[in-house]
């Protein structure tokens, strides 16, 4: 690179990293901002609505306001004010006027609204079988839209006949018992599969008499499962699915409901919208605290104190409550509904690595962490994100990301790890490699489950998860021609404006750009260089023109739920032209 560019990636850099110190909050983490979410608003809405509070009248308004403000030229919503359009969230945006009786208050928006549905779905009469077609097997997603449809009255009539039950009494049973019963919905989702179950069977007439014995009990289980807050994994859509289950079956007093829709009212915005989760500031601190790395004095020795005592605060010391996970992970936020995963787990021990030489209660808290990870990987040699075998579901399955994300973090704790657990962490790390490698696509990427995008062939972001697998997998022998192949993959993504989208013709985007640059330069064999320079000077001319303010949206759960934050491109751009700098000093 010449002088010119060298200058202006310094310059950039300084730049990122100034905002990017900037947005420590006085507490002393990251927080973040998610984005205002149309699917979250319209769950929400449609739950306290259901509930039927007169005092909750101003925010079931302000919420539909919210969202034929918000509605797309199309007539539908995407689930971000940047998303394109899509079935699930115009279908449950339409249900939330129809739940609050204001078609005719709103009456344009909902006559848009119902001519998007019936463009995209083949007409009205079809919406279930396109929602269902677009989820496949999986209903943890179908059945809560389609439920909400009925619940709303916008399947009248015999509504509740086209909703699909959920087997709600096998909640019932033992805990250790989930993974082989393959349920039709994901780890997370278990208080979605008790409340809905319980409404679809109550409102469907249908007669099966174990689920009418087990009522009771699942219910206690269901509230077992509820954090102090109220909010399930602090996110308003399960949240607002449980609490219009239980109102619609006539139990808005029920504690759980209770819970619920005051979890809802504690965080809704002043707009009237709602996010489709509370914060992710774990995540999100782990992510920036890695992104400085490069630069020892960006952040000052208190502030380094701080933050990895307020990281081993977030270690979970106890079995979970809600999926029974053993002690020692870390959950995406730091708020009561979190639960300890893969991704956020794998974040706070190399946070922890890069912030200083770790103290004994470090050292204790690094290996409990190693060894949290080691439970949960998969007989397939990978990683998913929050439970063992529970199941083949995709947000259960074993993921690149993750799994290259995990070997990462073993391989940066395995000079301080005890003997007998360092020798585990190896074996496990050869087990993560053959998976990485027999789960790499013939053209050289790995697909990711978490980060989707929308403008990428089936909303798959293969740039992401390649990079991702890169930046977990440096100089590792065992997986040197996968390496090389992903490699070559990512540098044939690169667009003719010298960015990267999610797949080569997406638009170029900070926060792919960016991971996409770092991989490359972080390669232990020599980028090329044109491709560097091209991607090189399309960040740093992004910086320039601050636009690290725009956030593109992103899919997580297969590219089926989309959301955007704050942070992202900040921390991604810190990352990545802090590695140019190193590279190029």
């Amino acid at each position: 690179m010449n002088s010119e560019l060298r200058q202006r990636i310094r310059t950039a850099h300084h730049r990122v990293s100034q905002a990017l110190r900037s947005e420590l909050a006085p507490s002393g983490h990251w927080e973040g901002t998610l984005s205002s979410s149309a699917l979250a608003t319209a769950t929400a809405v449609t739950a306290l609505a259901t509930v039927g509070r007169v005092t909750d009248g101003e925010l079931v308004r302000n919420g539909l306001r919210w969202l034929a403000d918000h509605a797309n030229a199309d007539g539908g919503w995407g689930d971000t004010v940047r998303s394109r359009s899509n079935l699930s969230t115009t279908a449950l945006a339409w249900a939330a006027f129809g739940a609050a009786g204001a078609d005719e208050a709103f009456a344009p928006t909902v006559t848009n609204a119902l001519r998007y549905l019936r463009i995209t779905a083949g007409g009205i009469e079809a919406i279930v079988p396109a929602i269902e077609a677009l989820y496949g097997k999986d209903r943890t997603f179908s059945v809560p839209i389609t439920m909400t449809l009925a619940l709303s009255g916008r399947l009248e009539p015999d509504g509740w006949k086209q909703v699909r039950p959920l087997p709600f009494e096998l909640a019932a049973l033992p805990r250790g018992l989930f993974g082989a019963l393959r349920l039709p919905v994901v780890s997370y989702a278990l208080p979605a599969l008790i409340a809905i179950g319980q409404v679809i069977h109550q409102r469907s007439g249908r007669f099966n008499p174990l689920r009418s014995l087990t009522r009771h009990r699942t219910l206690s289980v269901l509230t077992t499962l509820q954090p102090t807050n109220g909010g399930f994994l602090e996110a308003t859509p399960l949240t607002s699915f449980v609490t219009m289950s239980l109102a619609g079956m006539g139990l808005p007093d029920h504690r759980v409901a209770r819970r619920g829709a005051r979890f809802l009212r504690h965080s809704v915005r002043a707009d009237g919208s709602w996010p489709i989760d509370t914060n992710l500031a774990t995540w999100g601190t782990t992510l920036a605290i890695k992104a400085l790395r490069h630069n020892p004095d960006d952040l000052t020795p208190a502030q380094r104190d701080a933050l990895r005592a307020w990281l081993l605060g977030q270690q979970y010391r106890a079995v979970h409550p809600y999926t029974g996970a053993a002690p020692g992970g870390w959950a995406w936020t730091d708020l009561p509904g979190g639960v300890p995963d893969a991704d956020d787990t794998a974040g706070a021990l190399l946070a922890l690595r890069h912030l200083a030489r770790p103290d004994q209660a470090t050292l204790e808290a690094g290996a409990l962490g190693a060894e949290w990870l080691l439970g949960l990987q998969n007989r397939d040699g990978g990683i998913p994100t929050f439970c063992r075998g529970w199941g083949t579901l995709p947000f259960d399955r074993s993921t690149p990301e993750l799994t290259a994300h995990a070997r990462r973090a073993w391989n940066a704790w395995l000079p301080d790890l005890p003997p007998n657990l360092a020798a585990r962490v190896q074996v496990a790390s050869l087990k993560a490699e053959r998976f990485l490698t027999g789960n790499q696509r013939t053209d050289g990427a790995w697909l990711p489950l978490w980060f989707g995008n929308e403008a990428a062939p089936d909303q798959v972001n293969p740039v992401y998860g390649t990079a991702q697998v890169l930046l977990g997998t440096e100089a590792v022998p065992s997986l040197r021609a996968a390496r090389d192949r992903g490699l070559s993959f990512l540098a044939g993504q690169q667009n003719a404006d010298g960015g990267w989208g999610g797949a080569q013709g997406a638009p170029s985007t900070m926060e792919e750009t960016a991971l996409s640059l770092e991989a490359l330069a972080d390669a232990d064999v020599p980028a090329p260089q044109e491709a560097l320079e091209r991607g090189a000077r399309w960040l740093v001319r992004a910086v320039e023109e601050c636009r690290w303010r725009e956030p593109a949206p992103i899919g997580l759960y297969f590219a089926r739920l989309w959301y955007f934050e704050q942070l992202y491109p900040l921390v991604f751009a810190t990352s990545a032209l802090g590695k140019l700098v190193a590279m190029n000093d």
